[in-house]
């Protein structure tokens, strides 16, 4: 039995496609320009490829040096966010009859409402105050940051794990933090992706907190250097979205990757 194809779904999704890869498109263009081909067309496909501009932009942003930082604030910010983000959701998860894990529950969320403006300026004078205007003092903060969330989607995915596991452990003669990282942590997998994933995400691409708290150029991650091509009377953009374009592929790369276990692990993670 055909059925009907419904043309207005259709439609819809067609627009979304091309909303989303339109910005792609004209990132990859205009990269490939040079400044005589942008005043005659933004929209147009080159008449040249201009691949030095790559190089150019690699050159004026100290490209390299600016993703290590990148990345080293990234995996250590996953690996933190990971080890310690899951003990303190499985805590509270096993506690939630207690009126004091409860509490803290719900006083972790809250700080899921509280914008990011409002906070600055304390966080600029606590991380000055203790010598964290660094690399490390960075993964901190994006750690502590992120700890409101993750605790709201571990807790309902650990609660959804039965107990007799833990306490078969238990009789076996197993501690509690041996409980945790024998059973528990690899039952915890699917959230445990989805956790790193959009932690890897939001720091790779975080700019405002680096911004307030690095002051040293050479601890600068990629979302600062990019800064460099905005001028005061003009805008090398070719330039800029070269680096930009650099600069996002490899987030494209795992989102494309990894989007799946993005939308299950939220899922699991939400409801109970």
């Amino acid at each position: 039995m055909r059925t009907k194809t419904n043309w207005a779904v259709m439609i819809l999704i067609a627009l979304g496609t091309l909303l989303i890869l339109f910005p792609l498109y004209m990132t990859l263009t205009i990269a490939l320009k040079n400044p005589e081909e942008m005043t005659r067309s933004v929209f147009a496909i080159p008449i040249t490829f201009h691949w030095e501009n790559f190089s150019n932009a690699v050159k004026m942003t100290n490209f390299f040096r600016a993703f290590r930082n990148s990345a080293l604030v990234t995996i250590s910010t996953v690996v933190l966010t990971l080890l310690t983000n899951s003990l303190v959701a499985y805590a509270i998860a096993r506690n939630m009859h207690r009126k004091f894990f409860k509490g803290l529950y719900f006083y972790f969320i809250s700080a899921m409402f509280i914008p990011f403006p409002i906070i600055m300026l304390p966080i600029v004078k606590l991380a000055s105050a203790l010598h964290m205007t660094n690399l490390v003092g960075l993964t901190i903060l994006h750690t502590v940051y992120a700890l409101a969330f993750n605790v709201f989607v571990y807790v309902g995915y650990i609660r959804s794990i039965p107990t007799a596991l833990e306490e078969a452990a238990t009789v076996d003669g197993a501690t509690t933090w041996g409980t945790f990282w024998r059973i528990i942590f690899p039952l915890m997998a699917p959230i445990n992706a989805t956790v790193d994933i959009l932690i890897c995400l939001s720091t790779y691409n975080d700019f405002l907190l680096p911004l307030i708290i690095i002051s040293d150029q050479s601890s600068y991650t990629l979302p600062l250097v990019q800064y460099i091509f905005q001028g005061q009377f003009n805008t090398d953009y070719n330039l800029a979205f070269a680096s930009y374009l650099m600069a996002m592929l490899p987030m494209i790369i795992i989102y494309l990757f990894a989007q799946k276990w993005i939308i299950n692990g939220v899922t699991q993670g939400a409801v109970k």
